[in-house]
């Protein structure tokens, strides 16, 4: 009998540079899923936020800002790819192309600590899920913001590997070129610690989640695995 209490979600989670990215795309193709860019949500909410006068770099907000952007983000007409060509459209404005902008990469990563963004864009996520099925990545999607999804990876790699992966990605993008490879290990590292450690949303494995390395396989042969999981409960995205 299907589990109708489960989410008809693929949940992806797992630390940077363990091909979370690259394989969610991909396995969304493969299973005909919507894709939901978590990433570009933040990163268009950072655009809108820009234009407040609040200091998002501290670890925290004042009652008066926090207050602020609380009403200023419920004000907000929040579109995910209303269209073929749109990504993102807030209040009507398109902002496909404006948020790879690295100013707002930069604002995004601050934004994306405070609980009442997550929330907001939390409830975005699940109202766009309940409308089809869908995959998201991240680090607390199967813990935090659907809990109850049907299927769920914890995707990892060593970070030998991760870390080469990281300056190939750079390097493609003709960045990083001051960098060793001892220190963007370093700084995963740190980052892993960060992460796992913060309050808001932790990187974590869900206990139902299935463990995947990927140090040594290739993407073809990680996506595989992941559809053959897809099809033992293939029942619940029904």
């Amino acid at each position: 009998m299907k589990d109708r209490v489960k989410d008809r979600v693929i949940a992806i989670d797992g630390p940077s540079g363990s091909g979370k990215s690259t394989i969610t795309k991909l396995l969304a193709n493969e299973l005909n899923f919507t894709y939901l860019d978590t990433g570009a949500m933040f990163r268009a909410l950072a655009y809108k936020l820009d234009q407040l006068d609040i200091d998002f770099s501290g670890q925290a907000l004042s009652n008066e800002d926090l207050m602020k952007a609380r009403d200023f983000l419920e004000s907000l007409d929040f579109q995910y790819a209303p269209s073929k060509d749109v990504l993102i459209k807030i209040n009507g404005e398109d902002l496909s192309q404006k948020i790879r902008e690295h100013h707002v990469s930069r604002l995004a990563s601050q934004i994306s600590k405070f609980p009442v963004v997550r929330e907001y864009l939390a409830k975005i996520q699940k109202d766009a899920a309940r409308e089809r099925p869908s995959i998201l990545e991240g680090r607390d999607i199967g813990t935090v913001i659907f809990p109850n999804a049907a299927l769920k990876f914890f995707l990892t790699a060593d970070n030998d590997v991760r870390a080469r992966r990281r300056l190939k990605q750079l390097r493609a993008k003709g960045a990083g070129g001051d960098l060793s490879l001892e220190q963007i290990k370093k700084d995963i590292e740190k980052r892993d610690q960060e992460d796992s450690r913060r309050e808001t949303a932790p990187l974590k494995k869900a206990e139902d989640a299935i463990v995947i390395n990927t140090s040594a396989l290739t993407i073809e042969e990680t996506i595989n695995q992941m559809i053959q999981a897809y099809k033992r409960r293939q029942e619940l995205f029904k």
